[in-house]
């Protein structure tokens, strides 16, 4: 892990960039003890920085813990394939004409999900070697990979997922083996993601602890307080 800038926030929060082979990321740490980690993906392939994911890690290195985020292959700022710009174009198309898209969504997000599984776990590897990072791991973010990379890697100890109701078949099977403490946030009015296919696949979810935060809004209305009420619940289960 090569970093390559680092900023110093208020309150003492590092933010560093860093490269780890091919993987671009960012890290902040609160301090100088070692804190637990949070791992912060952003839905399909939007960039490590965008704004939103930016604010929830700044606030959650604020309150003592770790953020990591990346750009996997395919997502943000890394190259993408002729094919996944077609299926990103496709993808949206369908979704503004109000047509079926299962199989396009399929096509497009199922591959995203493989490639960038290894790639999180590449990345975690190389956190936990670090000094400055000790203590459990929790997940933040993108539902369809948050459930493989829950299922694959035992060193998660909680997940908090962005509800998604287009989720690939192969992590909507995945999604009885998650058996770690679960948040699942639903926009009830997201333009994006069926309601009942995202209530169907809290549902399904194994975890014997799971908790479901439904808030009135489309897909980028997600109240703020839900910050405050993600770091309580990462409170319990990292600390």
């Amino acid at each position: 892990m090569h970093f390559t800038s680092e900023l110093r926030l208020d309150g003492g929060v590092l933010e560093r960039e860093f490269t780890l082979g091919e993987i671009p990321g960012t890290l902040w740490t609160p301090g100088s003890e070692p804190a637990p980690l949070i791992l912060m993906a952003h839905n399909n392939g939007l960039p490590k920085g965008d704004s939103r994911l930016v604010a929830r890690a700044r606030h959650s290195a604020a309150h003592g813990y770790a953020v990591a985020t990346i750009d996997a292959r395919g997502c943000g700022d890394r190259p993408r394939s002729a094919a996944d710009e077609q299926a990103r174009a496709d993808l949206r198309r369908a979704m503004q004409a109000g047509e079926p898209v299962d199989e396009i969504f399929e096509s497009f997000i199922g591959p995203l999900v493989e490639k960038a599984v290894p790639e999180w776990r590449t990345t975690l590897d190389a956190l936990l070697s670090l000094p400055e990072i000790g203590g459990p791991v929790g997940f933040s973010g993108w539902t369809a990979l948050g459930i493989r990379l829950v299922v694959v890697e035992p060193r998660i100890a909680a997940a908090g997922f962005f509800a998604g109701g287009y989720v690939p078949r192969a992590q909507r099977e995945e999604a009885r083996q998650v058996t770690v403490p679960l948040l699942f946030l639903l926009q009830w009015d997201d333009e994006g993601n069926p309601r009942q296919r995202a209530l169907d696949l809290f549902d399904a979810f194994g975890t014997k602890e799971k908790t479901l935060h439904a808030n009135l809004g489309g897909h980028t209305g997600t109240p703020w307080f839900e910050a405050e009420d993600g770091g309580r619940f990462y409170d319990r289960h990292l600390r």
